[in-house]
């Protein structure tokens, strides 16, 4: 009766901590599909940028600064490029990250909702500054872009606006850190609950199941058992007790 109740308790305090770590997953993953469905946006309006823009031909600005709509539509089309590269990036990365993610997190072994939630946490860098660049270059290509299909007087306002749009955009991304911001060290931590009476082990990657499993192979095994078995000494054969022998012990036993 004891060890069922014991059971029945230690299955329910680990439903309720696997319960607070989902809480965290669903956090990470409503946050990357946000940035995600944001790089899509951007990605179409890029992609939009490259095709549908047409400039004027470098002729009608004259031979004598023929270079510069040659120079404005070579940085154009670089970063317009970069950023439809940068935001697609940020949608692969956060589909692959939404389905494997939420697969491993459901279907996986006991343990996998931790490591899941772990593996959202340490993708979101790289999916942000991604994002950050493909957004800086989607706003810097407006920047080029009024030179060259404007005249210079409402180029020059036009890119003003731009720049000032960059620069307001930065000083609200650092505003917005340093009101949120906060040491990881002092974050909440379900380790001791895991570790202690939940008892939740944490799943391994998976290419350390493929080092695991080559490691641990059939194959593998015996080799290792055939040299350790060349290396130990045999073990001593005791000859066969003669009949007397055997009578005696039997004696003595009785």
């Amino acid at each position: 009766m004891l060890a069922a109740d014991k059971l029945q308790l230690q299955s329910a305090l680990k439903q309720q901590a696997t319960a607070l770590k989902e809480k965290e997953f669903n956090l990470h993953h409503s946050n990357l599909m946000t940035v995600g469905t944001q790089a899509a946006v951007l990605a179409g309006l890029d992609i939009t940028m490259f095709i549908e823009f047409n400039p004027a031909p470098n002729v009608e600005w004259g031979d004598d600064i023929a270079m510069v709509p040659r120079a404005l539509k070579f940085i154009y089309y670089i970063m317009i490029l970069c950023a439809f590269c940068a935001n697609m990036i940020v949608v692969s990365h956060t589909t692959a990250l939404s389905v494997l993610g939420a697969g491993l997190a459901l279907r996986g072994p006991d343990g996998s909702m931790v490591t899941a939630t772990d593996g959202l946490y340490d993708e979101r860098i790289s999916v942000f500054t991604a994002f950050a660049i493909g957004l800086a270059c989607t706003v810097g290509s407006v920047v080029v872009c009024v030179w060259l299909i404007l005249h210079w007087e409402a180029a020059l306002i036009c890119m003003t606006l731009s720049i000032y749009t960059v620069v307001k955009i930065y000083q609200n991304y650092r505003r917005v850190v340093r009101r949120f911001i906060f040491d990881e060290d002092e974050t909440v931590n379900f380790d001791d609950i895991f570790s202690g009476p939940a008892a939740i082990q944490v799943v391994k990657s998976g290419f350390r199941k493929l080092q695991n499993t080559f490691t641990t192979s059939p194959r593998r095994s015996k080799v290792i058992y055939d040299v350790e078995n060349q290396h130990s000494d045999p073990a001593p054969v005791l000859p066969d007790m003669n009949n007397t022998t055997k009578r005696r012990a039997t004696r003595n036993g009785n």
